[in-house]
């Protein structure tokens, strides 16, 4: 196998790979696919997901290069957070699997109506 294939047990892919398919992880990036956001705002987007939750997926997604973190050196402080190349890459795969669940949802066995 090579060192990256995925499907190999110690395949680097595999952190990046478990980053993206982290449902707050594929959201968020959804949510800046619009432009930077403040933290409340992308709180208030993603519904359900506390602060602590969503503090950890946008610094994971930061450590990966997928997202940067700008301060503003004002009073208060106002952060923002922005895709970068690598994000907006990733994002349009992501886009395909959001919209395809969005379409789908109904012909989930848990999802149906009885």
């Amino acid at each position: 196998m090579r060192d990256d294939d995925v499907y190999a047990a110690c395949c680097p892919c595999r952190d990046m790979l478990d980053l993206l398919a982290n449902k707050w992880s594929a959201l968020a990036l959804g949510a800046l696919e619009g432009g930077p956001q403040r933290f409340g705002a992308l709180r208030a987007r993603l519904q359900g997901v506390s602060p602590k939750v969503l503090t950890a997926t946008l610094r994971r997604l930061e450590e990966h290069g997928l997202v940067t973190r700008e301060v503003f050196a004002e009073v208060p402080p106002r952060v923002e957070y922005a895709l970068t190349a690598l994000g907006r890459d990733a994002n349009g795969p992501l886009a395909q699997l959001r919209t395809w669940v969005e379409a789908n949802i109904g012909r989930f066995p848990a999802n149906r109506v009885a």
